[in-house]
Order: C-alpha cells, then structure tokens, then sequence
C-alpha cells in the first residue's frame, strides 16, 4: 500500500502548477497503475480503485499549506468518503482534534457516514459519527470523523463561534448553494481570521472555483495576530480530480412532451422492452409525482406481466421511511431491474449502485419566498445545466451508461439556466437570523398557561417532516386509521393522542406500521420531547399538564403562532380561508383532519404552495384569543379582525 504524506514531510512528487493570478494549482494525475493489483477482494482495494486515492499525497500537501483548498471531483470520484479518511490517517484528528464533513441533507449524511464507518471497520457512533437535527450519533470522547448537515455545524456555531475543536472542516457538494451552505461559508470565513490554523475544503463536482477561491482569499491584515511562519499560504489551491465515470449517451426528445410524469413512466417501459440489464433511476419533482408514477407502473405490472414481470419500483424522496429507503440501496435482486424514482436529492452524494439508466424529467421543485404575502411556494421549475449533468452522470458509475432526457436537445443548449439560483435568493431568512422563534415563544407561554407537558409533544412533531407513512393503494384504510385519533380541535390535539397511543403500546414499530405512522420518526419525536424537557429543566421551568384542557392548549400555541390566522371567507363553499395579516387566499392542506371542516377561526403552522396555497398543522380557535396574546398585533376592526 502506497505511503501516505504527512505534514511536515517532504513535497509530494505530483506536477503542482502555480497560478499567481489567483493562488490556484491544478494538479495533473501520474498515469493509472495496473490494474492487476487491484481486485474487489476487500474494501480496502475498492479504495485504492477510486480515481481519487491517485491525488492523496497532493490532497494532504494542499491542505497542510493552504488555509483553504478547493476540490472539484467528478461524480464517482471518490472525494466524499475518501478525504476525511486520509486527513484521519495523516494526523489530522490527532491530540482530540476532529475532522467535519458537511452536506446538505440528512439522508445523505446518514449514508456517507454508514460508508466510512465500514470502509474503516468501526461501528458507526465510535471513531466516525454523524450529527443531524435531533440525532447525535457520536461520542465526543472517540470520534474523530464526523458528517453533519450544514445546518447542524451552524448550530453548533452557538456553544463555540470558532469551533475550536475542528482542525478541518470540509464542505461538501457546495455547488448546490443550499441557504445553510452559504451562510456557513461566509461564517467559515470570517472564522479563519481569528483561527488561521484552520483548514477548510471546499468540495463539488460542478462548483465555479475561480468565484470560490476569489472569495477565500485572505487579506494579510486578517492574519496578523498569528506568527507569520505558523500560517498557511491566505491564497486558496484548487484542485481538479477526474472521475470514475464511463461514457454516457445522452438522448433528446425530438418534440417537447406535453406531461413529463407520463413521458417519464412510458420511457421506462420503453427502456425495460428494448435495453439490456441494469436498474433505472427516474428524476421527478415531489413526493405527488412520485407516488404517481410508482401507481402508474405497478399498475402495468399488475396488468401486463409479461412485459414488466422483473420491475422492483421504488419511490426515493426526504420523507422516506428508513425501511423503504433500505429497500432503495439494498442490492438488486436477480432477475430484477430496480426503477428508482427519485427528487435531485439523487443528483448528488447518494450512490444508488447497479444504475444503468436515467429518465431525467428536466424540472425540479424548489422553495420561493414572497415577502410581501410571506408565503413560502414549492414551484415546479427548470433545472440548470449543473443538474442536468449531474443528473446524467449517475447513468455512468458501475458501466457506461444512457440519459433519457425529456425535453429537446435545442432546449438544453440554448434556453436551459447554466447554475440554479442559490436558495438564499429566494428564501425567508428568518431562520438564519433566529432559531425557530414561534415554537420558542409557544413553549415559553405553556410554562406560564400551566401546559408545557402537552406543548412540548406538539412541539417534537412539528420539527419532523411528518410522522404520516402514505400507503399506496390504501388511502381508504389511511383515511380511517386517522380517524381515530383525530381531535375535534385540529391536528395538535391529533399528535398528542397519537404520542398517548405510541407510549401506551410501548413504542412498537408493528403498532406505527398498522397505523400508517412512521416508527423512525416516532422515535424522534421521543427524542426531541426528551432533549425539550432537559432544557426546560435546565432552565429552572417546572414541566406541568393541563389535564386534557384543550382551550389552554390552544392559547398557548396563539401565543407563538398568533401572526398565522385565518377566517372562513362568507358563504365560502370551497373552504377559501383570509389571512388576516395580508388577505392572503388559502386553504387547509388534505392532510389535516380539519380538511373539509372548515372551522370560522383557525391559526397555522406553516404555508406551502403548490397549485394552492395550504395552511398545515392547523388548529381551531377563538378569534377574542388573538388579541388576549397579542393586542400589540391585532385590533378589533369590524366585520374582521385586523393586524395593527
């Protein structure tokens, strides 16, 4: 096995190129070796196969002497589970350091983390752990590699603002310019100035380096606390790593498709009929396009089996069960040809090995903010050249490969977007500024109403994405299941019979899969209402239950959410609610057990925007309510109540 570099040790032998315009340094990869000595006997030649093991040496001479370097790896390179693994083993993590990795989804991180964990021979939670929202898998006293969302790392930013524990940090699949990717790295940066010694990697298959490395570039004033010889070069390195990818064909549609989800569902029927062996990964837009294409082909299935007898469809999308996302990357079964139908969270991170095949619809759903309405929409849009590639690099990895694209090839060089727009463009920054206010405020006011036992269960559900598991072809059975837990009052009081029901069965996951409720989820809301209850006993509040009194309940969640009400429009037959800040015209979300009740006053959680605008997680009140918790905000104004 190949010597590793260590700081401090002599330069690499590797054609290092100077660029003094920028500080940036491409890096030109020495012939490949012969492959006789590599097999796939171990895991450990797996590594050595990857195209980024040739670059480790210039990898770990780069970062000992640059404060910031710059990785653009294509997709399959190599880059995401290999670098933090030759920074461990170049003493990076020595002396109770620790090296980070960050990415922009959970599921990706939960993946990545899992993979390294095997590749080094350690149970996941030792020496490599992840962190996400609510779920620390780590010990601080052992791990030495961790993976986190950015949010996550942002968050951590609270107890520690130079998060001195770190010697470095890397930054992963930057180019998708997720909000919390950005503001880390601006954070990141103004971090260095008062900690030169560390190191930062910027990693991404399609990121602009020259904008990234312009932007890093130190002044020398912001290094003048530190010895001058103890500092790394302020001029970021950029390095380019090739990928492990094989030739992809790429084929257009000669004529725009009228319904990208039917053109989508009849090219894998097309692919199934007329190409060899290999599974076929579909991008869509949503959860709803997804289910509606897995109907679409398991109904062929059900109905012509000859032609589809050895298709294994599965939907892939954030909200996924932990099983049926086991069920995504376990291997294919023989005989089988997986269909993947997947949101971009496909596009990048996540390997889905056996792909042969994508069906790339061109479009995405993405957040848009409007401040004025502050409504935050979920809009069907183009995707972007970096994505489309992306995209049809994932056709690419274990053979070559072929990219069904679903719009015309004049489209994509003429009229396609180059780069997406950043999501801080188009997102209510709120969050960013002040963590969850609203549900803060809500819990602080139930310490005071006498009901913080109800309020923070509510409160551990509402920071999941949802504890509903949606089967297909049983919405009937769905539908009644929810019945029975469901409060008059709205779906707060909803989530706390359900809670009741999933203690008192002593938290089985049979009992969450015969009421359609997600068991990973449920188990997350335990511990998110346990890590709520040990705060508010660290703050010296007494925890108390109102005693099934669900109008104090309901006062206590005005408190946090009084700015989100809404009336019944008169002689509404469609159930158009007002909002009463803004008059904007919404409804109550299908998934709400208030849907088609229509209460006259109800406040929300949250909006969202597809072909309407939905109020979720809503709750009947009283509008004298409003003004009780908020008489700075609201005055009685006839026939309606109105904001001040």
């Amino acid at each position: 096995m190949a010597q590793f570099w260590r700081p401090g040790s002599e330069r690499p032998r590797a054609t290092l190129v100077d660029d003094e315009e920028g500080g940036v340094l491409f890096v030109s990869a020495p012939p490949p070796s012969s492959s006789s000595g590599f097999g796939h006997s171990s895991l450990e030649r797996q590594r050595q196969r990857l195209p980024v093991f040739k670059y480790r040496d210039a990898i770990l001479y780069l970062v000992e002497n640059h404060a910031t370097t710059i990785i653009v790896g294509e997709t399959g390179s190599g880059k995401t589970t290999q670098i933090p693994q030759y920074l461990k083993e170049a003493g990076w993590a020595e002396g109770g350091r620790v090296v980070a990795c960050t990415q922009p989804r959970r599921l990706a991180v939960q993946s990545v983390a899992s993979r390294v964990a095997e590749e080094m021979g350690v149970k996941i939670g030792e020496e490599v752990g992840y962190t996400i929202r609510f779920e620390d898998q780590t010990n601080p006293s052992v791990t030495v590699i961790k993976f986190l969302t950015d949010g996550v790392l942002i968050r951590e930013m609270m107890d520690d603002p130079l998060l001195t524990k770190y010697s470095v940090i890397m930054v992963d699949e930057a180019h998708e310019r997720s909000m919390s990717t950005d503001m880390l790295l601006g954070l990141l940066k103004k971090i260095q100035r008062r900690r030169p010694e560390l190191r930062i990697i910027i990693s991404s298959a399609t990121i602009e380096a020259k904008s990234m490395s312009t932007f890093f570039k130190a002044r020398k004033k912001d290094l003048r606390h530190a010895a001058e010889d103890s500092v790394p070069s302020h001029l970021p390195a950029v390095l380019s790593v090739e990928g492990k990818g094989y030739t992809v064909e790429i084929h257009y549609v000669e004529e725009p498709v009228p319904d990208y989800l039917q053109a989508a569902v009849g090219t894998v029927l097309s692919i199934n009929d007329k190409e060899p062996a290999g599974d076929i990964l579909v991008f869509l837009t949503g959860q709803d396009d997804i289910d509606a294409a897995v109907k679409l082909l398991r109904e062929d299935t059900q109905d012509d089996r000859r032609r589809t007898s050895g298709l294994l469809v599965l939907p892939l999308y954030s909200g996924l069960s932990r099983v049926d996302q086991d069920l995504v990357f376990a291997p294919t079964p023989k005989g089988k040809r997986k269909v993947v139908i997947s949101t971009n969270i496909a596009e990048t991170s996540l390997t889905l090995e056996g792909v042969v095949y994508v069906v790339d619809s061109g479009f995405s759903k993405q957040r848009f903010y409007n401040p004025i309405s502050d409504i935050e929409s979920l809009v069907v849009t183009p995707i972007s050249k970096a994505s489309a590639r992306q995209r049809a690099g994932r056709a690419g990895r274990i053979q070559p490969g072929k990219c069904f694209r679903l719009y015309t090839e004049e489209y994509f060089l003429k009229e396609m977007p180059t780069e997406g727009i950043p999501e801080m463009q188009r997102s209510n920054l709120v969050s960013c500024v002040i963590q969850d206010p609203m549900i803060s405020k809500m819990i602080l006011s139930a310490c005071n109403f006498g009901c913080s036992e109800e309020i923070i269960t509510i409160a551990a559900v509402l920071s999941v994405q949802s504890i509903w598991v949606s089967m297909w072809g049983a919405q009937k059975e769905f539908d009644e299941v929810k019945l029975r837990f469901a409060a008059a009052e709205g779906d707060h009081v909803t989530y706390l019979n359900v809670y009741k029901g999933f203690l008192n069965s002593g938290k089985s996951s049979q009992w969450c899969y015969k009421n359609y409720l997600n068991y990973q989820a449920m188990k997350k809301v335990v511990d998110v209402r346990e890590q709520l209850s040990r705060l508010l006993r660290r703050l010296g509040l007494a925890l108390k239950s109102c005693e099934k009194d669900t109008q104090i309940l309901r006062k206590a969640i005005i408190a946090g959410f009084f700015a989100n009400s809404c009336h019944l429009e008169e002689y509404s037959y469609n159930g158009l609610y007002k909002t009463v800040r803004s008059s904007e015209e919404v409804y109550i979300h299908p998934s709400s057990v208030l849907f088609r009740v229509n209460p006259k006053w109800v406040v929300y959680h949250s909006l969202v925007s597809t072909n309407k605008h939905y109020m979720r997680n809503v709750i009947a009140i009283d509008p004298s309510w409003l003004i009780e918790a908020a008489p700075h905000f609201y005055q009685v104004r006839t026939p309606n109540l109105a904001p001040c």
